[in-house]
């Protein structure tokens, strides 16, 4: 692939001093693609760890506890009123300070990475947002399907995974996708804490080859097509799972 689009940005150089020296310097290159393999694990980590802490979160929230209640509303509004990029600095530089580090043979590291800490921080973040979302599909679920399950003797934690949460996934999917897209774009802000995703990447390359339009027309690129395809497949999804009598 570099060896084919290589020459047209050279040449692009040469002629008009548009620099996309990321298509056609070898080093910059690489750096380039390494930079867009992070991002989409990071935000496939965040997204799924979202994903997990609303399905426990709103079926913990169901359980009847209040203190577990309480426990649970405390997390949202914590994490729901503060800014995400304070969240990122307080994950890795705050509770980042206390975690034990790795002798790795006359150094030591970290033993949670700063990659690893966006990816903690930015799913619990969203993992906020998707608590409530599947909670408000969940009441959506007319109460006749409950008492269904209940006299097929499902247990809570049966009715909720067989039952309630397929049919609250379906009711609430249009603002699930809206909160995963937006924390796919969100993923972006781990820049701060040096994890060398695009945004990281793109930064560093702009800084030595002062091309600073051309890097920011491929940030803008790459986002624009990651997020478009993620929403294309979460339009796919939602037509797939399309029920008679929920959603649409």
């Amino acid at each position: 692939m570099f060896e084919l689009i290589a020459p047209f940005f050279h040449d692009l150089y040469e002629k008009t001093g548009f620099n996309f020296n990321v298509f056609y310097d070898r080093y910059e290159y690489e750096r380039f693609l390494s930079g867009a393999v992070i991002s989409l694990q990071l935000m496939f980590g965040a997204i799924i760890l979202s994903l997990v802490i609303g399905v426990l979160g709103a079926w913990a929230q169901g359980l009847g506890s209040r203190v577990l209640r309480g426990v649970i509303n405390a997390y949202i509004q914590a994490f729901r009123n503060t800014p995400p990029m304070i969240q990122l600095l307080f994950f890795y530089f705050g509770l980042g300070a206390f975690t034990p580090q790795v002798d790795m043979g006359g150094y030591t590291e970290p033993l949670i990475s700063n990659f690893a800490w966006a990816v903690i921080a930015l799913g619990i973040f969203g993992g906020a947002y998707n608590v409530e979302i599947l909670r408000s599909g969940l009441e959506a679920v007319p109460r006749t399907t409950l008492e269904a399950s209940e006299s097929l003797c499902l247990t809570k934690w049966q009715t909720y995974r067989h039952v309630t949460l397929p049919l609250a996934f379906r009711i609430c999917l249009p603002s699930l996708a809206s909160n995963l897209i937006s924390l796919a774009k969100t993923s972006s802000l781990a820049y701060v804490i040096a994890v060398p995703e695009m945004t990281y990447v793109l930064n560093q390359v702009w800084s030595d080859s002062i091309n600073v339009p051309e890097m920011m027309l491929i940030l803008f690129v790459f986002y624009v097509s990651v997020v478009t395809l993620f929403g294309a497949g979460m339009s796919f999804v939602e037509r797939k799972l399309a029920l008679p009598g929920f959603g649409r």
